[in-house]
């Protein structure tokens, strides 16, 4: 096994994919730019594709779900002991879908996701219809009129999203809804 590359971004990994052909790919989700799981969408439409094997903090079943709609054959929670991540970088080099220690547990939520629940299973259907137009970059304002609420209920409703999602700030929701893929990518520019 040999390291051909390390990349401070998504788009910089991209381009170094392009370059060094790897077999495979180990993607944070959070990277600054570009998430995580748009870039693993952007390997997976590559011929050939690379295997990729995302490694994250984040240990719950949106991101899990994100990740292996987008691509990810390999998930692993940052914490994984060295001879876990060689065991998946290995697998996903032999077409194994792999799962790390610790990411059993969010499967059945993820497949509950994937064949037709919430990304956001935390969420009142409410809370889910604000956070869907907050990631389409509507205002607080914009919400209010279309889902015929008051703007201080629309920011009530921001308030407990961020909360229950244990984000900080709308960019962070923004992101979060994106790569769970409740709203598409953002437009490139």
């Amino acid at each position: 096994m040999e390291v051909v590359a390390e990349c401070a971004d998504a788009e910089e990994a991209l381009r170094a994919v392009d370059e060094c052909h790897p077999d495979v790919v180990v993607m944070d989700l959070h990277l600054p730019g570009m998430s995580g799981v748009e870039a693993i969408r952007r390997l997976a439409e590559r011929d050939p594709a690379p295997g990729v094997v995302a490694l994250t903090t984040y240990g719950d079943d949106s991101y899990l779900q994100a990740a292996l709609r987008a691509g990810a054959r390999g998930y692993l929670v940052k914490g994984a002991d060295h001879q876990e991540i060689v065991r998946a970088v290995l697998g996903v080099a032999r077409g194994e879908a792999v799962l790390g220690t610790g990411v059993s547990g969010l499967l059945a939520g993820a497949v509950g996701s994937v064949s037709g629940g919430s990304p956001f299973p935390e969420l009142t259907q409410r809370e889910l219809e604000v956070l869907e137009q907050v990631a389409l970059g509507r205002s607080n304002a914009q919400i209010a009129a279309r889902l015929h609420l008051s703007p201080k209920t629309v920011r009530n409703y921001v308030s407990n999203t961020l909360a229950r999602l244990h984000l900080e700030t709308r960019s962070e929701a923004i992101a979060r809804a994106r790569d769970a893929g409740l709203v598409g990518p953002a437009p490139q520019g």
